[in-house]
């Protein structure tokens, strides 16, 4: 008399999350796919079962260039963020040994995700502008005589925001990957006469890498998918694929095209995601 209670409980269970996904991801995704196979008939489109918009992507050098520009800037995001978040979560999770003081800086850390994302991007165009706080400082110091353009709308202006905007998702998988470690293996290392760098190579930094991999697939991804950092400091150089993505949802009224600029980066992002699960299962194989 129980069996059907618990099947119903079950099905609610798992239908309320599949019904999720299915109308948060799988429908939208459908209908993203279905678009770019249809064809422009201004100021409408027109469903239809053709590859013109791959076509026109393959065959135009400018959005292969948009891609290889994103991919770029999205590969030195992740290896700046990774340079600044690895040594603060080291030093957060190894380093710091009051619990109090931990969770504290750890507050400290994710505390930026609490503040509009609009308003950290501008925050760096305020800073790197002509009149901004670095022109100023350097004006000051002597170094430059004038307010300098060079900062600001350009790739470089690209990578520092984005660095300062993902670093939080780049620590958080990275520390908590450090903070499983056992202590004791640290200190047995140490027994055994490693030095602390030898300690760092061989056992802290393998263990951690689950947490890297992590961190830089996350950033990789999130910056693939950013266009607010390009619009407010970005120039030119610095057209993203999400940029274009939005144009040609927006003033260029090309849907399909867009919807296959999508297409594509989603299927980047699916095989990121694989190649990194592949390689942080590996890790975790080599390290236990």
């Amino acid at each position: 008399m129980m069996v059907a209670p618990r099947n119903l409980r079950s099905a609610a269970v798992l239908g309320i999350p599949l019904t999720w996904v299915l109308l948060t991801l799988v429908i939208p995704v459908g209908v993203l796919l279905a678009h770019s196979f249809f064809i422009v008939q201004f100021p409408t489109f027109k469903p239809a079962f053709v590859f013109d918009s791959y076509k026109e992507i393959a065959s135009d050098p400018q959005y292969f260039q948009v891609i290889v520009r994103t991919l770029k800037i999205a590969l030195v995001t992740a290896i700046s963020a990774l340079l600044v978040a690895y040594p603060l979560a080291y030093f957060l999770a190894i380093k710091v040994k009051s619990h109090t003081l931990r969770t504290t800086l750890y507050f400290l850390i994710i505390l930026p995700l609490w503040v509009s994302y609009l308003l950290r991007a501008y925050v760096w165009k305020t800073i790197l502008g002509q009149e901004g706080i670095l022109n100023s400082f350097l004006m000051y110091t002597g170094i430059i005589s004038e307010p300098s353009s060079l900062f600001l709308y350009n790739q470089f202006s690209m990578v520092i925001t984005l660095t300062y905007i993902f670093i939080p998702f780049m620590a958080m998988p990275i520390y908590a990957a450090l903070e499983k470690i056992p202590h004791g293996l640290l200190e047995a290392s140490s027994d055994l006469g490693m030095s602390p760098m030898q300690t760092f190579r061989h056992v802290t930094l393998p263990l951690s890498m689950p947490g890297v991999v992590a961190g830089v697939t996350f950033t990789i991804c999130l910056t693939s998918g950013d266009f607010v950092a390009a619009f407010l400091v970005g120039g030119p150089s610095s057209t993203m694929v999400a940029s274009t993505i939005q144009s040609q949802f927006g003033a260029s009224l090309n849907w399909p095209l867009g919807a296959a600029l999508s297409v594509i980066m989603f299927l980047f992002v699916l095989a990121l995601i694989s190649l990194s699960d592949r390689f942080e299962t590996k890790a975790q194989g080599a390290t236990s």
